[in-house]
């Protein structure tokens, strides 16, 4: 035979079975008790009936009084056999005979009238003539005349004797109450704590290592389903947490194993020219001058390269923390700054022609011309991003290539372009610069991975636009270009299109005025919420 194992006696099955057990055995015992109390008042009330409808023979006193003996009643006027009767002579002293069975021991009552605590006709209970634990007398007394009294007795055996058969009753109804709570009150707390169970053997198993499970929910409606809801809502956002911290460390051991690399190569280059030139004091001045120049161009290489991964520190991490502090930004006029980004990369390519246009919309602007769009941002940040891009824009496609620099303003819309920052919200009012060109694009398979930092493919020839930089080969001008959009709340994304172009896309959100209703069509200048105005003529 299989035992079910007990309850621990500090576990909460077993606290619940105690106390439900003590509550139902304190319940019966009570109702058990206040029917005992209830039952033996009935019944001494009923023998205080009796007495008081009883009243002793008349010839008993006259018999007391002529030779202190009362006879008994004739046979017509006998007395019931239950009853006792004492007499008090005219002296107060008790009479030793009575009337009425003699064979059990009759109540205790004083030898003197005058130690009679006793009020004429007012029933009481007196103990037993033995004074053992026998049964009490219910007794009540009666006045004569001629100074004589009497007592009237009833044994209270009937009564006791019902009253304890119940009391005995009651004690085992109480225990087999207390058996049978602690028996099935166990099953049952056991039946109703099992989902409470399931949740802590699946807790033990997470502590253990097992963070993929969840606490299974049975009934959400419950307090052990809503406790379930929570314990799985805060292991989602620790399966998160740990899921960022690992992909923190990751990112962080391969940045500083890009990094290192990176730096490794402008500093074999000044090492080994130094070196040469200690070598060969006496190196021709031709070569002198050369080693000399491009220790410098690697010095240059490797210092701008520790500004960028500076600049990507001071702009965080990618998770929207901003590196430009609202009080630093201003009111960003971004159609002169395309056109100053324009002007300087004129002067590096000369043979690529790019232009400044409105932005395109849907359905086309009744007015084509350029209008002002202002944003609020850091413009020597925002500088850098366009010169980025347009830099980029001219070191991977070949000359002669058309670049078209747009400015204007609209609502972001479903899909959004390629990139590695979170999407905007659909209908939201945003100022944009694109730069757009006509040359090669890039690979479909290399494009998901221009943004990230330090990524740069093989060229073949000028077939391919990933890694586009200001600096070739150091991989960071795009990371640094989507970092400084996810500090301005915006973001940077691509439209490729191989074989034809790719559009590189600024979204910055619009700060100046409050946003309009989303519901109505885009129609180029005069839905959007950027501010936009008129260029003077």
């Amino acid at each position: 035979m299989r035992w079910r194992r007990l309850p621990r006696p500090h576990s909460l099955r077993a606290r619940l079975v105690l106390i439900a057990g003590l509550l139902a055995t304190s319940a019966v015992l009570l109702c058990q008790g206040a029917g005992l109390a209830v039952l033996r008042g009935w019944l001494t009330h009923q023998v205080d009936d009796r007495l008081s409808h009883f009243r002793p023979p008349d010839h008993a006193y006259e018999d007391v009084a002529e030779d202190r003996t009362p006879h008994p009643p004739s046979p017509d006027n006998a007395l019931p056999s239950d009853y006792r009767v004492f007499f008090y002579d005219e002296n107060g002293h008790l009479v030793p005979a009575s009337l009425g069975s003699s064979d059990s021991p009759g109540p205790r009552l004083p030898r003197s009238e005058a130690d009679l605590d006793l009020a004429d006709r007012r029933p009481s209970t007196v103990p037993s003539e033995d004074g053992g634990a026998g049964s009490g007398w219910r007794v009540i007394s009666y006045s004569s005349p001629d100074r004589m009294r009497s007592v009237v007795a009833l044994p209270l055996e009937t009564v006791d004797g019902a009253t304890t058969k119940l009391l005995w009753l009651s004690l085992g109804l109480g225990v087999a109450v207390a058996v049978g709570v602690v028996v099935l009150g166990n099953g049952a707390v056991r039946l109703g704590l099992r989902p409470l169970s399931r949740v802590e053997r699946t807790a033990q198993h997470i502590t253990e290592g097992a963070l993929e499970l969840n606490v299974p929910v049975a009934d959400p409606d419950t307090e052990v389903g809503r406790l379930g809801l929570a314990l799985n809502t805060m292991l989602d956002r620790l399966r998160t947490a740990l899921h960022r911290t690992e992909t923190s460390e990751q990112q962080l051991r391969r940045f500083l194993a890009d990094a290192g690399h990176e730096l490794r190569t402008p500093l074999t280059a000044i090492q080994g020219f130094a070196e040469l030139l200690l070598d060969e004091p006496g190196m021709a001045d031709r070569r002198r001058r050369e080693a000399h120049t491009l220790i410098a161009r690697n010095a240059d290489r490797m210092s701008r390269l520790v500004d960028d991964l500076f600049l990507l520190a001071k702009l965080g991490d990618g998770d929207g923390d901003s590196g430009v502090p609202a009080a630093h930004r201003e009111p960003v006029d971004l159609l002169s700054l395309a056109a100053d980004a324009i002007a300087t990369t004129a002067i590096d390519h000369p043979r690529h022609r790019i232009t400044l246009e409105p932005l395109a919309t849907r359905p086309p602007a009744p007015e084509s011309d350029l209008d002002i769009i202002e944003a609020l941002g850091d413009p020597h940040q925002l500088a850098q991003v366009l010169g980025n891009l347009l830099s980029n824009a001219c070191a991977h496609t070949p000359a002669d290539t058309r670049i078209h620099v747009r400015v204007g303003a609209t609502r972001t819309s479903a899909p959004q372009g390629l990139s590695s920052n979170p999407p905007l919200p659909p209908g939201a009012p945003v100022c944009v610069i694109e730069v757009a060109d006509n040359g090669p694009g890039i690979e479909s398979d290399e494009a998901p991975h221009v943004f990230d930092r330090f990524y740069r493919a093989t060229p073949s020839g000028q077939s391919g636009e990933a890694g586009r930089d200001t600096d070739p080969g150091s991989g960071l001008g795009l990371a640094i270009a989507t970092a400084i959009a996810t500090a301005h709340g915006g973001r940077l994304e691509l439209d490729n299109r191989p074989g034809e172009g790719c559009t590189f896309r600024l979204l910055l959100p619009d700060s100046t005025t409050a946003p309009q209703d989303t519901g109505h069509e885009a129609d180029g200048n005069s839905s959007q919420s950027c501010q936009v105005r008129s260029r003077p003529m």
